[in-house]
């Protein structure tokens, strides 16, 4: 088991975000996580990356125990993680295939040879062999997410957080990017990642978990399956949602 969270409960700023999580994921499993606005998606993930610590159970995390890492063990959790994030966060300054050679040198790799090796072999993964001289502000939307896939999977980790990698996509690049997301699972990375995009735990079905009223549930696997009716209050619950501009700072 990768993760497994029992009884766990995160507080941001002395104020509960949610409480006895219990959440599991294994081995090229696709995990979704659904949920308000503000009902703890992102402060959850952030507890898997180290950025929020855990107030009280149990948590491990590929072997670290979450609740007493020390922080110099971060960095080395850090190493077997991919971290997608919805506003890109590249180096504006830098071409792609310079973004991607920052990560490689900063996390041990120093032959050239086979820093150009990886990173021609990300970019063909994702589909953006052309891309490499490019500076990021060349690049649409979708193709900057692109990248900031390719950027995770640099060090082929064993799991891939994504934090609303779809928020600032039109429908149609939202699902090519979780289409890509999914043949990375298949190829041996477990993903995890948040949405408020209802309609792609339909077309890519995978394991459910629901942030609400501080704490976390699983949907039912017949609620998982492709032809599965997704429950109205949860439908409800999406068209009252601020916009992902709007949240930007509230899931925190």
């Amino acid at each position: 088991m990768l993760i497994n969270y029992k009884n766990v409960e995160i507080n941001q700023q002395d104020l509960c975000v949610l409480n006895n999580i219990n959440m599991q994921l294994d081995k090229g499993e696709f995990v979704y996580l659904i949920g308000k606005v503000g009902s703890g998606k992102t402060s959850l993930l952030k507890t898997i990356y180290g950025e929020l610590d855990i107030v009280s159970g149990d948590a491990e995390v590929l072997g670290y125990n979450m609740r007493t890492i020390k922080r110099k063990h971060i960095p080395e959790l850090r190493r077997k993680l991919g971290i997608v994030f919805q506003d890109f966060q590249l180096l504006t300054d830098r071409t792609v295939y310079d973004n991607l050679e920052f990560v490689l040198r900063a996390t041990g790799w120093k032959n050239k040879k086979e820093i150009e090796m990886r990173i021609g072999e990300v970019l063909e993964q994702v589909g953006m062999s052309n891309k490499g001289y490019k500076m990021p502000n060349e690049l649409s939307g979708g193709e900057q997410q692109r990248i900031v896939i390719a950027r995770a999977i640099l060090n082929s980790p064993e799991i891939i957080l994504a934090d609303e990698p779809t928020g600032n996509l039109d429908v149609e690049t939202g699902r090519q990017i979780v289409k890509l997301l999914k043949n990375i699972c298949e190829n041996g990375s477990s993903v995890m990642m948040t949405t408020h995009n209802l309609q792609l735990l339909q077309e890519f079905p995978g394991k459910v978990y629901k942030c609400e009223n501080h704490g976390i549930t699983r949907l039912s696997e017949k609620q998982e399956k492709p032809d599965a009716d997704i429950p109205q209050e949860i439908i409800k619950e999406r068209s009252m949602e601020m916009t992902a501009e709007q949240a930007e700072y509230v899931d925190e």
